[in-house]
């Protein structure tokens, strides 16, 4: 063979390599799934959240905290600085405000993604853990809530070789948590465009306190929501590639063991647990190769999944919402209190309604 014919030959081999890949991921992304509507009562836009609402999570009193403003590579966003905001559920106005943040933070490079509340039983006080990724880089802030200034106060910067590429994250204490790490590479091309393509379970879950750092569980395709079983002793993993809750067991010494997957049918983004049933609420994409590959004439939908009975041998999984685009696109979280839905999107909009 001369080298001609060598060079042709590789080329032919790379280009079925390359779109055996993009076949591949198409399906991870379900490309060719219709989207429908499936909606519910009484929807309506709230004000002042108009750049991402990527996750919200709920007090036990009704306030709702909300991640606004998130910049991910690959998908589209504002250059405003990342925001918290607030929205007290029991308000028929449901009107967010914004939280003050204290003049020694670095507003400028706030990038906020996952966020997990954790109430202190010793005292009440509320610390809220943000993922944050400054320069696209990942560090955990803990801040603690003032609820009479509707302020946080900084309490600590957490930065860790582990902590290398966080989604999400759940605490466990007032300097615990489980994080979720989406990627495996640092390096943003890596990440964004060779990880994606060859779409291989290099995720993991990384266990942190001040006095011990570990990797827990490892093997997912793309890492995402993380959050605790009402009683603690359960922790749920979203693995958005692969269309799947995962359940594992906590051990005394913070080591997680699998207890079963749950196949969702759709892209599982953020988790939040209803803290009287027990219930998953999942905030999905039901295409998300729109959402990666974003045009505003054919927009990526929303979709939110209901998870009863998790721990029975017959889960019930329930799709409550869905959208074509049209109204909500790319929602990344869902969460309820008091007959109400609260839906939050990457990039977009927050959506509250009845629920039937």
């Amino acid at each position: 063979m001369g080298k001609l014919g060598f060079i042709s030959l590789l080329v032919a081999v790379l280009a079925v390599l390359f779109g055996e890949r993009v076949y591949n991921l198409r399906k991870r992304l379900l490309a060719t799934r219709e989207l429908v509507k499936n909606h519910l009562p009484n929807c309506v836009l709230l004000k002042d959240l108009e750049h991402g609402t990527e996750d919200i999570t709920i007090l036990g009193d009704g306030l709702a905290f909300i991640s606004a403003g998130l910049k991910y590579p690959g998908i589209p966003s504002s250059d405003e600085p990342g925001k918290i905001f607030v929205l007290d559920l029991k308000d028929s106005r449901m009107k967010p405000m914004e939280l003050r943040m204290p003049r020694n933070f670095d507003l400028e490079t706030f990038n906020p993604h996952g966020i997990s509340l954790y109430t202190d039983p010793s005292d009440d006080a509320v610390y809220l853990f943000v993922v944050n990724h400054p320069h696209h880089k990942s560090q955990i802030e803990v801040f603690k809530f003032v609820e009479e200034e509707l302020s946080l106060v900084h309490l600590k910067t957490i930065k860790h070789e582990l902590l290398h590429s966080v989604n999400d994250i759940v605490a466990v204490g007032v300097d615990s948590f489980y994080a979720t790490n989406d990627h495996y590479f640092e390096n943003q091309f890596l990440k964004s465009y060779v990880e994606m393509l060859l779409c291989q379970p290099w995720g993991n879950v990384v266990y942190y306190s001040p006095t011990e750092v570990k990797e827990v569980s490892q093997g997912y395709y793309f890492a995402n929501g993380i959050n605790m079983s009402p009683d603690k002793r359960h922790i749920y993993v979203a693995d958005v590639f692969d269309h799947t809750v995962h359940v594992f067991e906590r051990k005394e010494d913070n080591a997680l063991t699998r207890v079963k997957t749950v196949a969702v049918g759709s892209l599982v983004d953020n988790i939040e647990v209803d803290p009287e049933t027990g219930d998953l609420w999942v905030g999905c994409h039901p295409n998300a190769w729109k959402l990666f590959f974003f045009d505003p004439n054919d927009p990526a939908g929303s979709e939110v999944i209901r998870i009863q009975n998790i721990h029975s041998d017959k889960p019930q999984v329930t799709q409550v919402y869905e959208d074509d685009g049209h109204v909500l696109i790319g929602s990344s979280v869902a969460a309820t209190y008091g007959g109400k839905l609260l839906i939050g999107t990457v990039f977009h909009k927050a959506l509250v309604c009845d629920l039937k």
